[in-house]
């Protein structure tokens, strides 16, 4: 706060900071409460009595649900699809931005080209129509169901076309009268420009990819092929995928279904929570100069 500030705008500063504490404390409290089950015993946890601190602490969960092969092959459904996923859509979200971010006298019919895209993101064929359309492509039961039908989001492209559109024209004409291309004025000049703007379109795909669950579940016919998220959903609505072997008697001791369900929900939060700190600097500017056009 400023020196000689007027006492009402130190009393409007100090009920913004309890306001956004309070928002972040009730973000985080859930997540915390999760990680204290997870690692708590199995009768503290069955009894409801860990809060945010663990009780009887133990391991025993994580071990458990690690050596899960369900588990594990989601995880790894998961991870290809958002390297895989991820890649092809920043891609195209790049091939389709720059064009579009071009006046009428670059670009001959731009804005009904804009406004197709936009079509798509009003209005859509239905649940059914989508279903038939992948499976007669024969993406049922494949990685790439996953991938291909969210490959574009115009809602990415619309972003970063504007932030294209906020790029000096200058840089792009010298490249031109110097003899580059179009295809090397995006590469060379246009994306090593908009980091901030692609981190932030890179930050919505992988989060998009990672947590998504629905088509998971309508796609894929075997649960052997569920992504991570489509794995919790089924674990997290009671469907008993913790099978006990022989084996497991002694683990069980120290785990049951609430810290086994504990424990996979945090484990699948761990990679998006360490990938958004390096993303997050980048966030917010990259919103602003993306959606404000000076």
């Amino acid at each position: 706060m400023v020196t000689g500030e007027s006492f009402g705008n130190r009393a409007f500063h100090l009920l913004n900071i309890f306001f956004l504490v309070a928002v972040a404390l009730l973000c985080l409290l859930p997540l915390v409460h999760i990680l204290a089950v997870s690692f708590s015993n199995s009768s503290a946890a069955a009894a409801g009595a860990v809060k945010l601190w663990p009780v009887g602490f133990t391991l025993h969960s994580y071990e458990f649900i690690l050596k899960k092969p369900e588990f594990l092959r989601s995880v790894n459904i998961t991870l290809i699809r958002v390297v895989i996923g991820t890649t092809l859509s920043m891609l195209l979200t790049v091939l389709s931005a720059y064009p579009l971010s071009k006046d009428t006298r670059a670009l001959k019919f731009r804005t009904g080209y804009a406004w197709f895209f936009v079509f798509t993101m009003l209005f859509g064929g239905g649940l059914i129509p989508w279903y038939m359309t992948i499976k007669y492509l024969g993406l049922l039961d494949s990685v790439w169901g996953l991938i291909l039908p969210s490959a574009l989001p115009v809602y990415n492209v619309i972003l970063l076309l504007n932030f294209f559109r906020n790029l000096p024209s200058e840089l792009e004409e010298s490249a031109l009268i110097d003899g580059a291309g179009y295809w090397k004025v995006l590469w060379k000049i246009y994306v090593p420009l908009s980091m901030p703007a692609l981190a932030t379109v890179g930050l919505f795909t992988i989060v998009g990819h990672w947590n998504s669950w629905f088509d998971g579940l309508i796609l894929m016919n075997s649960p052997s092929n569920y992504p991570l998220a489509s794995y919790l959903q089924t674990v997290i609505r009671g469907v008993d995928l913790t099978k006990v072997t022989g084996q497991d008697v002694l683990t069980l001791a120290s785990v049951n279904d609430r810290t086994a369900k504990a424990a996979q929900i945090f484990v699948g939060t761990i990679p998006i929570l360490l990938v958004y700190p390096f993303l997050q600097k980048y966030f917010v500017k990259g919103i602003v100069l993306g959606s404000v056009k000076e």
